[in-house]
C-alpha cells in the first residue's frame, strides 16, 4: 500500500483512474521521456549533429530494460533529476552512442516536453468524457423540459422553474469547457528545447531548425521561444481542469442537496451492493455527488500551486517547475476521477417529478408571487405592488393562509385582481421562458455534436 491515498491499493479508485495512471505512473513516464530523447536524437541525426547509428541505438531502448533501482540510486547520489536515467541507459547502449544521449539538452527540455505530451493525452480524455456528460445533460434537459419544480435562491423557495432548465444550464457550462479545451490546446501543446538559459547556444546556427524538427516528430507545435520560466501554459491548463471540476462539483452539490429526504427530488443511482451506513441501515448516502465536491476542492488547490509557478526567477527556477511535478499529475488524476464519477452519476440519475410537484404545491401558491407581482405592477407600480404584496404575505403567514387568500384578504389589494384569474395562475405554475431556453440549448448542442471534429 502506498503512503499516499492516490497510490493505495484500497482507495486509489477514489483519486485517479487506471487510464490516467497509464499516463503518469513511473514506467509510462520514463518511457515517454525515452520517446522524447529518441525524437531529439533522430532530429539531431537528420541535421548531422550526432551519428545516425547513435540515434538508432537510442531508439531501440525501452523503459522496461531500465534498472529502476540503479536509476533511483544514481538520482539520489548525484542530486540531479535526470542523471540517473542517463547513467541507467549507459549499459543498454553501445559505447559509441552513450555520449549522444541527452546531447545538448537540459532537464526541462525533457520534462516540459513530457508535460505537453501529457496535457495532450489528458485533453483527449477530458474532451471525450465531457462530451459524454454533455450528452446525458442534453437528454435530461429535453426529457424534463416541462417538469416543473421549485426554483430556489439563497437556499429558499423562489419561483417555479423546470428541471430541464437546470439540466440545460449544466449542459451549456460543460459545452463551454469543451470550447476552452479546443481553444487552449494550440497554446499548451508545444515542445521545449531551450538549452541552459533558453538560447539554444549549444547547437549554434542549427538550434531553431533542430527544435522545429524535434517538436514535429512528437506532434507538438514549435513554441517560437523558449518557455523555461514562462509557466502560464501549465497554469492555464490546471485552472481549466479546476473549472471543469468546479462545474462537476456544482452538479454534485445540487444532487447532494436535492437528495435530502425532506426534498427528495433527485437521487444518484444506487450501487446494487452499496452500503450507506454500517450503523444506520436506512440511509442512502449520495456518495458520488459528495465526492465530486471533494475532488473539486482538491483540484482547485493543485491549480493554485500551478499558478504560483508563474512567478519564476531569471531564466530557470526549479521552485516553479518542480512544484508542477507534484501538482500537475495530481490535478489530472483527480479530474479524471471526477469526470468518470459525473458520467456515471448522470447516466443513472433518478428524477422524482412527483416530489418536485409536491414540494411546489407545499408552498401554497407562494412561489407564484413573482407572477402576481407582474400582474399588479402596471396598475399599482412595481415597487408599491411589491411592498403591498410582501406585507400581505407576511400578515397571512401567521395564519397559514395560501397566496390566493392572502391577496384577496388584503384591503390594499382587494379588487385589484380578479379572483378567477388569480386561481388560474396558481393552478398553472409560470415558468416564463424556461422551455424556450431549454429548446435553444438542446438545439445548439445537438448541432455541435454533428459538427465537432475532435475527439
Amino acid at each position: 500500500m502506498g503512503a499516499r491515498l492516490t497510490d493505495s491499493e484500497v482507495y486509489a479508485h477514489l483519486w485517479g483512474t487506471e487510464e490516467l495512471r497509464g499516463i503518469f505512473d513511473e514506467r509510462h513516464r520514463l518511457q515517454a521521456w525515452l520517446d522524447i530523447l529518441t525524437a531529439l536524437a533522430a532530429a539531431q541525426a537528420e541535421l548531422g549533429i550526432i551519428p545516425a547509428a547513435s540515434a538508432e541505438a537510442i531508439a531501440a531502448v525501452s523503459a522496461d530494460q531500465l534498472d529502476l533501482a540503479f536509476v533511483a540510486a544514481e538520482t539520489r547520489r548525484t542530486s540531479h533529476s535526470t542523471l540517473g536515467i542517463i547513467r541507467g541507459l549507459g549499459p543498454l547502449l553501445p559505447p559509441s552512442a552513450r555520449e549522444h544521449v541527452y546531447y545538448g539538452a537540459t532537464v526541462q527540455d525533457v520534462t516540459d516536453t513530457w508535460t505537453a505530451l501529457a496535457m495532450r493525452q489528458v485533453t483527449a480524455v477530458a474532451a471525450r468524457d465531457l462530451r459524454r456528460i454533455r450528452a446525458h445533460l442534453v437528454e435530461l434537459a429535453e426529457r424534463h423540459r416541462d417538469t416543473v419544480m421549485t426554483g430556489r435562491t439563497h437556499g429558499q423557495p423562489g419561483s417555479p422553474i423546470t428541471f430541464g432548465l437546470k439540466a440545460a444550464s449544466w449542459a451549456d457550462e460543460v459545452d463551454r469547457h469543451l470550447a476552452r479545451l479546443r481553444e487552449g490546446a494550440p497554446r499548451w501543446l508545444v515542445g521545449q528545447l531551450a538549452g541552459g538559459v533558453g538560447t539554444l547556444a549549444f547547437f549554434g546556427e542549427r538550434g531553431l531548425e533542430l527544435r522545429a524538427r524535434f517538436c514535429a516528430r512528437l506532434g507538438l507545435a514549435d513554441p517560437g521561444i523558449s518557455w523555461l520560466t514562462a509557466r502560464d501554459r501549465v497554469a492555464e491548463f490546471g485552472h481549466l481542469l479546476a473549472m471543469v471540476c468546479a462545474t462537476l462539483a456544482r452538479i454534485g452539490n445540487e444532487v447532494y442537496e436535492l437528495q435530502r429526504p425532506e426534498i427528495g427530488e433527485l437521487r444518484e443511482p444506487a450501487a446494487p451492493e452499496g452500503v450507506g451506513s454500517i450503523t444506520m441501515p436506512h440511509k442512502r448516502n449520495p456518495e458520488r455527488a459528495e465526492h465530486l465536491v471533494t475532488l473539486g476542492r482538491l483540484v482547485r488547490a493543485q491549480a493554485a500551486v500551478l499558478l504560483e509557478g508563474m512567478v519564476g526567477e531569471h531564466e530557470r527556477d526549479g521552485r516553479a517547475w518542480k512544484a508542477e511535478w507534484a501538482a500537475f499529475p495530481e490535478a489530472c488524476l483527480l479530474t479524471g476521477t471526477a469526470l468518470a464519477l459525473a458520467e456515471g452519476l448522470l447516466a443513472g440519475l433518478e428524477v422524482d417529478a412527483a416530489a418536485m410537484a409536491r414540494n411546489l404545491a407545499a408552498a401554497r401558491g407562494a412561489t407564484a408571487s413573482e407572477h402576481v407581482l407582474a400582474e399588479l405592477a402596471p396598475s399599482l407600480g412595481k415597487h408599491r405592488a411589491q411592498a403591498l404584496l410582501q406585507a400581505a404575505l407576511q400578515d397571512a403567514a401567521s395564519g397559514g393562509l395560501p397566496l390566493e387568500e392572502a391577496v384577496l384578504a388584503s384591503p390594499d389589494l382587494h379588487g385589484t385582481l380578479d379572483a378567477d384569474a388569480l386561481r388560474s395562475w396558481l393552478a398553472t405554475p409560470d415558468t416564463g421562458a424556461a422551455g424556450a431556453m431549454v429548446d435553444e440549448v438542446v438545439r445548439r448542442l445537438r448541432a455541435a455534436v454533428r459538427t465537432e471534429g475532435w475527439p
